[in-house]
């Protein structure tokens, strides 16, 4: 969903993130795509006279729920859908603690994230029988078992939905020869000409690949420390650090930014070719960070059916094929997507102290002295 789509939306930002945003399709054609769905639902799904007048409230990232794929929704079940959109991993934490139980019923989370919410017991178990679309996903993503953190003690907490790399973006311009690895963004030659993303966790993990540390989720106290202080150098080179998509592309064309921390990875280099940037995109060879996001069901939730109902809708081809057409991501119903095979990816996983990472990063955005920082 574009971040300025007003339409029954709130964006809640935060601390960096995974935003995603993209154009939209006319209604009619989505409708038209979707409608034929209605006579093939399943008998679990909700009747009209039972979901007459609910609410779905769903909790997600911009391009995941766009507004003409969610009335279609209401359309075809009778029921009115509230979308809140998040710009990170920060805010969707803070939303899914904003009360108790949190106050969705279904959310969008990367596999490290769905840890801690099914750890935080903030998550219901999932009714596998309620989403019969599994079977249309590739095979890798049917294995529940196989992927970390969705299956906890037999019950399976989330379903895969989309993912990505979290490359290198370059201006092909300013930057005639693919670099190597992200060290890159610390090269002199490119200082005011580089944007980053603006998280703790995954500016402290990408650049404790870079620095080439065996695990960039489990950082000693040391390492920590090292990885700050690299952060607060690449300050001499940023021009600003972004948060949504759309937003990286004004700046990286605006101001002819010359690499990028792409932590949106394929939908941005789509929305940037698209606005007219020439830019590559490289897996560095220290290897890049990847997610892995899912849909998953609140502990809160009123009507745990419903909620089901919208992840088994968001397994459906013409969904899917949407995802891709339109935000440049991969879906998983189709064999496309990360060359997983030959290159380096890095899963994200929980890290070892999120609270003292948020600490450190907030000092390192607010331009403390590094002096500060010796212990």
């Amino acid at each position: 969903m574009q971040a300025g789509d007003s339409r029954g939306v709130r964006l809640i930002r935060g601390i960096g993130a995974c935003a995603r945003a993209r154009g939209a399709v006319r209604m009619l054609l989505v409708i038209s795509m979707l409608g034929w769905l209605a006579p093939a639902l399943p008998a679990f799904a909700v009747s009209p006279e039972t979901v007459n007048d609910n609410v779905l409230r769903v909790l997600a990232w911009p391009g995941y729920a766009d507004s003409d794929i969610v009335s279609a929704f209401e359309t075809q079940f009778h029921v009115r859908v509230e979308v809140t959109l998040v710009d990170s991993d920060e805010a969707l934490w803070t939303r899914m603690h904003s009360a108790s139980p949190p106050p969705y019923d279904v959310l969008a989370a990367n596999t490290a994230e769905i840890q801690r919410y099914a750890h935080e017991r903030l998550l219901a178990p999932i009714d596998l029988t309620h989403i019969p679309n599994r079977r249309r996903q590739l095979p890798n993503f049917q294995q529940l078992a196989t992927i970390g953190g969705l299956v906890q003690d037999g019950a399976s907490y989330a379903i895969p939905f989309t993912y990505s790399s979290m490359g290198l973006i370059y201006d092909r311009k300013q930057v005639p020869a693919a670099p190597r690895s992200m060290r890159e963004l610390w090269n002199p030659r490119y200082r005011g000409k580089v944007l980053d993303f603006n998280s703790a966790q995954h500016n402290f993990s990408f650049t404790a690949l870079a620095l080439g540390y065996p695990d960039p989720f489990r950082l000693s106290p040391a390492q920590t420390l090292a990885v700050a202080r690299k952060l607060i150098d690449l300050r001499r080179n940023l021009l600003t650090y972004y948060t949504l998509p759309e937003e990286a592309t004004a700046l990286f064309i605006q101001h002819r930014a010359a690499l990028m921390f792409g932590n949106y990875g394929t939908q941005q280099v789509e929305q940037l070719r698209r606005a007219g940037a020439d830019v590559g995109y490289v897996i560095p060879d220290e290897g890049a960070l990847a997610w892995l996001d899912c849909w998953a069901v609140t502990r809160g939730a009123r009507r745990p059916e419903l909620a089901f109902a919208w992840i088994n809708y968001m397994l459906e081809p013409a969904i899917g094929t949407l995802l891709t057409e339109r935000q440049g991501l991969a879906n998983t119903l189709e064999p496309r997507g990360l060359d997983t095979g030959r290159q380096h990816l890095v899963w994200l996983q929980p890290v070892e102290d999120i609270a003292r990472r948020e600490s450190l990063w907030s000092r390192i955005v607010s331009g403390d002295r590094p002096e500060r920082f010796a212990k």
